[in-house]
């Protein structure tokens, strides 16, 4: 392969002068300079077999891929069977796009059925749909259903939402008549009263989450019978794993149920892909973005999937529409779907109880060695209390070799001391028992 050449200047002019712009700078105008790169000097061209070489030098020197990872923050550390890889990468599904043709497309459509069967199961609700982007695109589209419902425009939302979502709420609503009211935490946990006094006619949506951010399990049913009183559509982000073992959102009375469906076959990846999971009861369901697939029969009695029900009207209202999502994450929803099946029921269960006997082994274990464990009930995140900053003592931890956790001071100022600490069915007691001792020799040495 020929190295590369860079364009000379007389070469660059010419193409700047086709483009109808003076210079570099008029053609990155629009562009902060702070983001802008800082230098088109370029290094010559490499062969394929070059450049995957430089690739895997340079993610060799990735400290994260050598961490026991002991953190969450609403993205989890979890075994993914061998399965849902082999599956989910053949080409058949691997390169299938929207299935607007049902007598070609009936594979795809009967593996979205299933999905949409197991998140509604899962959640406890009458009906969910082909996923969403992820799981804070899930919650904005579930407060745009609030809005369209009942006509209102006031948003009640706890604090112990995921943060990430709740930026992802805001800025997907900037243009919009929408006002949020975000209560305060009391120290970590939800303040039930606050909220409940907030629940007025004019409210369209209350928004909680379960476990919250910082890992403190709640059963809302309460405050979900105090909105429904006021006919306020009641919203809860909740985490796939936890729901083999607590209460479900269709149990607390939900309208609305939307998720992050990273914990359910998906890897962590730098972040992505994801799919939003979205679960609604059946007054919701006209309502919903993206689209429903269905089971029915065709002429000669034969079972057959079709698109039942999609909103695809973006495409020609542009503003009117229901939403802006015009796809769905099919693919990683196939994941989920496959996970799911390869688990079972049972399965499912004991999985989400492993996480639980982790953390609660973890917890115990790090309140022996002198640590300030913040009380409340917990899945398998929880907090802790820290002598210095968690920002300071994470970087500490990881010449252990640990992620050590989320330090809250990342979305919250006022909580520099405190850590969030996650514990999946991947880490062994060995594990455990390593941290424990890392984070006691670490926190002797903050003091």
């Amino acid at each position: 392969m020929a190295k590369f050449t860079p364009h000379t200047d007389a070469e660059i002019k010419e193409m700047l002068s086709v483009s109808g712009v003076s210079g570099i700078e008029a053609l990155f105008r629009d562009i902060p300079k702070e983001l802008r790169p800082k230098s088109f000097n370029l290094p010559a061209g490499m062969t394929e077999y070059e450049a995957m070489d430089e690739l895997s030098r340079l993610s060799s020197s990735n400290k994260a891929s050598k961490l026991t990872v002991f953190a969450g923050g609403g993205y989890y550390d979890h075994f993914i069977p061998a399965a849902v890889d082999a599956i989910s990468s053949r080409a058949e599904f691997y390169t299938a796009y929207t299935p607007y043709q049902p007598e070609a497309s009936q594979g795809t459509l009967q593996a979205i059925f299933e999905y949409q069967t197991m998140m509604a199961t899962l959640a406890g609700l009458d009906f969910s749909n082909a996923s969403l982007y992820d799981g804070g695109t899930a919650l904005y589209e579930a407060v745009a259903m609030a809005v369209r419902t009942n006509n209102r425009s006031k948003i009640v939302m706890d604090a112990g939402v995921n943060p990430l979502y709740r930026r992802i709420l805001k800025t997907y609503a900037i243009n919009l008549d929408i006002e949020f009211i975000t209560v305060n935490l009391k120290e970590i946990s939800a303040d039930t009263d606050r909220i409940k006094s907030l629940l007025a006619e004019d409210v369209s949506a209350l928004v909680l989450q379960n476990p919250n951010w910082f890992g403190i399990v709640d059963d809302y049913s309460d405050l979900f019978e105090a909105a429904a009183a006021k006919n306020i559509t009641k919203i809860l982000v909740y985490y796939p794993m936890s729901l083999g073992t607590l209460k479900s959102p269709g149990e607390m009375k939900a309208d609305i149920a939307v998720a992050d469906g990273q914990s359910l076959g998906q890897y962590l990846s730098f972040g992505g892909p994801y799919l939003g999971i979205m679960a609604a009861t059946k007054g919701y369901v006209r309502k919903m973005p993206g689209r429903i697939v269905g089971e029915t029969v065709d002429k000669n009695g034969k079972k057959v999937y079709v698109l039942t029900l999609q909103a695809r009207e973006q495409h020609i209202r542009r503003e009117k529409a229901t939403s802006n999502i015009c796809s769905n994450q099919a693919l990683c929803a196939l994941r989920s779907t496959v996970y799911l099946s390869l688990l079972g029921k049972d399965g499912f269960r004991k999985v989400s109880l492993l996480n639980l006997e982790r953390a609660q082994y973890m917890k115990e274990s790090l309140k022996k060695a002198g640590v300030n464990v913040l009380a409340g009930p917990t899945y398998n995140e929880f907090s802790v209390k820290l002598p210095c900053d968690a920002a300071v003592f994470v970087k500490k931890m990881e010449a252990s070799g640990f992620m050590a956790g989320v330090p809250a001071s990342i979305f919250f100022q006022d909580k520099k001391d405190i850590l969030v600490i996650a514990a999946t069915e991947k880490r062994s007691k060995k594990e455990i028992d390593a941290y424990v001792a890392a984070f006691k020799s670490a926190m002797a040495g903050a003091k």
